[in-house]
């Protein structure tokens, strides 16, 4: 299976066809929103307006279902 590249957000590689998914896979999903609880927890700020006392998985899952995380899926193309 090829491997799936998540990307943080700048300008797209010239080189690589950047694809609108607005469907993920599951494991592309756990990437991505495991990548942005990382950045949260690490001190990124939030983009959505989230209840105190949420911790930064369940952040980057209301990140995630809301379609603002700034992260980019390129999937190969063949």
């Amino acid at each position: 299976m090829p491997e799936t590249r998540v990307q943080i957000p700048a300008a797209p590689p010239k080189f690589a066809k950047v694809m609108v998914m607005f469907k993920y896979t599951r494991f592309e999903k756990a990437r991505v929103v495991g990548a942005r609880a990382l950045q949260i927890a690490m001190g990124a700020p939030v983009l959505i307006e989230v209840p105190q006392g949420i911790t930064p998985l369940e952040a980057a899952i209301l990140e995630f279902e809301k379609g603002v995380i700034p992260i980019t899926v390129i999937r190969p193309t063949s």
